[in-house]
């Protein structure tokens, strides 16, 4: 229609007579099973940021509109932002437990891929048909190395004994990193390279997301074997997810040289803690790789303080000087005491998880701001006293760094926590194509939140608390938080496969 008759009397008739002609959901009587109405909805890969209706039906997207929808379930989401649910790339809280504490927080997907799970049949089976979110693990190097010595054989029957368990508490979990930390120190013989392999594959065709090697964890693995474990990953085609060696330089660049000579996927998990005082050189280096076309990334979470078992390689003689920090910065996650010289010797025979208080405000902002870095809450397994990053990761990166420091714009920061995520795996796993992304076909993992009210509320001092702002959390078309709170007995949560899952 030519600007001079759109501007007249006749134009202006006849853009209403078109618009009431055209058919819309209302008219044409088509109902969703849930709309979401009247929300800013921001779509990270799209750009879209416009007030939108989103019709639901079944577990997908099935409309975006600008014009009202019809639905057997209507909410009024005025005011509220509707955003791609949260993938959550380091969550070691696998049980719904924690799920709930990740839920509150707006994570849709929550992912073991750091040190991933040592029979990854057993995660699957445990976890499928009874998961508040979507779920899905690597393979760990650090059990399936032990399996491959062959005179752990008592060690690995029982770990074998414990994965299949149904049960994910807290004294399993301890018996579990007690029985690997044991292994830890021992160099794997070369003869058993093949049986590692075979492991790897095991795992790999059971739906494992790529291979876990925290290798600071088991200082026995020299160099040698972290570069087998490239190989074989690049001959795959899977990411490695690593917890490199040390706090030191040259860890970081062991595993990019490594990802360099072989071709690997590479994925650095939380590069603030591992970093330290020197995170803007490793951040330089990362970038200049990625300039090179390697295909490498990472991830940080929004807190100053670390977590792990105190029983672990990380507290072996020396650590107060690699970390900077004495016995008073450890925190003894039960109690909340902070630990001497005497309780620390104590603990450490004793075993269990501290929080450790190692990093400065401006290296979390600084990789916060850093456009590459992906947000990911390293989250621990469900306790009373459990780090706050179990609860509030995203709350607090979206609430503190965005809105109150104004460290980027919003559209932005919501790539970091759904779009970056999604498009780092789907490569190698299909289903995360349909994630990470408000558009008419993809999942409908959905997180509605305040945009100025949104915030972590958990401390080191207290036990676990909700994030606030969070206001409805939908997994596969289906309510996991409604109106703020938890949906009792909601379990829609998938697996999330690898490519080279062979089935049942």
């Amino acid at each position: 229609m030519p600007d001079a008759l759109k501007r007249s009397p006749l134009g202006l008739l006849i853009v209403v007579i078109v618009a009431l002609a055209s058919p819309s959901n209302a008219q044409t009587g088509e109902t969703f099973n849930i709309v979401l109405a009247g929300g800013r909805v921001l779509d990270p890969e799209t750009r879209l940021d416009a007030v939108r209706n989103v019709g639901i039906r079944g577990d997908r997207i099935d409309a975006i509109s600008e014009g009202a929808l019809r639905g057997d379930v209507i909410v009024d989401v005025s005011g509220l932002v509707v955003a791609p649910g949260f993938i959550d790339l380091h969550a070691h809280g696998q049980s719904n437990e924690a799920n709930v504490y990740q839920a509150r927080d707006g994570v849709t997907t929550a992912l073991e891929l750091e040190g991933g799970v040592g029979d990854v049949t057993s995660f699957f089976n445990r976890r499928r048909g009874d998961s508040i979110l979507n779920f899905g693990a690597s393979v760990a190097h650090d059990f399936s190395r032990v399996w491959a010595m062959p005179d752990r054989a008592t060690e690995t029957a029982r770990l074998e004994e414990m994965f299949a368990s149904e049960s994910e508490g807290a004294a399993e979990i301890e018996e579990i990193m007690s029985a690997l930390a044991r292994t830890g120190y021992d160099p794997i013989d070369r003869q058993a390279i093949g049986g590692l392999r075979e492991r790897f594959e095991r795992g790999l065709r059971a739906g494992g997301l790529g291979l876990g090697v925290p290798h600071q964890y088991y200082p026995g693995a020299d160099h040698d074997e972290i570069f087998r474990v490239f190989q074989m990953a690049a001959e795959w085609d899977v990411p490695i997810y690593t917890h490199v060696r040390s706090m030191e330089v040259e860890a970081f660049q062991e595993v990019i040289a490594n990802a360099a000579m072989t071709g690997a996927p590479l994925h650095i998990v939380h590069v603030n803690s591992m970093s330290l005082g020197n995170l803007p050189t490793v951040l330089d280096m990362i970038a200049a790789a990625q300039r090179r076309g390697m295909d490498i990334s990472t991830e940080a979470y929004p807190y100053t303080a670390a977590s792990t078992g105190i029983g672990s390689a990380i507290f072996d003689d020396g650590w107060q000087e690699k970390l900077g920090i004495s016995y008073g910065d450890i925190q003894w996650e039960d109690t909340g005491e902070r630990l001497t010289e005497e309780t620390f010797k104590k603990y450490r025979a004793e075993g269990g998880t501290v929080i450790i208080h190692v990093m400065k405000p401006e290296w979390i902002e600084l990789a916060m701001r850093t456009p590459f870095v992906m947000v990911a809450s390293d989250g621990m397994p469900y306790a009373p006293g459990a780090h706050p990053r179990s609860a509030g990761t995203f709350s607090r990166f979206l609430g503190y760094y965005v809105r109150e420091l104004e460290i980027m714009p919003l559209l932005e920061a919501l790539s970091k926590v759904s779009l970056m995520p999604a498009r780092r795996l789907e490569k190698f796993a299909p289903a995360m194509a349909r994630k990470g992304r408000i558009q008419v076909g993809s999942d409908a993992d959905i997180t509605v939140f305040a945009p100025g009210r949104i915030i972590d509320t958990a401390t080191f001092e207290e036990d676990l608390s909700f994030a606030e702002g969070i206001e409805h959390v939908l997994v596969n078309g289906t309510f996991v938080v409604r109106d703020g709170n938890t949906v009792e007995d909601a379990r829609p949560g998938r697996p999330v496969l690898g490519k080279m899952y062979a089935g049942e």
